[in-house]
């Protein structure tokens, strides 16, 4: 019976998202925003640019739920899609060059020194973002450097063993190996 509730209970959510039901959109709205918040502010932000990204990174959640392009299977899956998609959104703004001239001299001695304190953006936002751009650029590679690369990072095989099973001598496959790695650095620079 209970895990019957929770079917329900998700179900319901969804539900609520797409016929545009006020008082869930609300509830949702408003549960998630100082998380959000927090993030812009921690990292050189400020409330009205906070209230921008939320509301964008809303948008696109109720969106993509309305048009299945995301499916939810619990309210708490929501909740981190919205806190990656304005992550990312916000990400993009810092990165952004029109972000970048807006801030005058005073601001970018404030922005330094925030930047020493905090390392930046936060490492795991930073550390997050290069995976993703290194995955993406790791799908647009050809499938033989896909092949070396698997073998050589994901099964941890020796470079010797890569040479017997691809036929060739260790040194073609060691420069193999830094022409695909070269290609995946261009790839991923090109998608920035």
């Amino acid at each position: 019976m209970r895990e019957a509730y929770k079917i329900d209970h998700k179900l319901q959510v969804v539900v609520a998202i797409k016929e545009n039901d006020s008082s869930a959109l609300k509830n949702i709205y408003t549960r998630n925003y100082p998380k959000i918040e927090a993030l812009v502010l921690k990292n050189s932000g400020t409330k009205e640019h906070a209230k921008d990204i939320y509301q964008e990174a809303f948008l696109a959640v109720w969106q993509n739920i309305k048009q299945d392009k995301f499916i939810p299977k619990t309210e708490s899956s929501i909740n981190g899609y919205l806190y990656t998609i304005a992550k990312n959104k916000w990400l993009d703004v810092l990165r952004s060059k029109v972000y970048k001239k807006t801030i005058v001299a005073s601001q970018l001695q404030h922005f330094e020194i925030k930047d020493e304190e905090n390392n930046g953006i936060d490492d795991d936002i930073l550390k997050e973002k290069r995976l993703e751009d290194v995955m993406l650029a790791f799908k647009n590679l050809g499938e033989a450097c896909k092949s070396l690369l698997r073998m050589f990072y994901f099964e941890k095989k020796s470079m010797n063993l890569i040479a017997e099973e691809l036929a060739l001598d260790s040194a073609s496959t060691r420069n193999k190996k830094y022409r695909c790695m070269q290609k995946l650095r261009q790839i991923a620079l090109k998608n920035n």
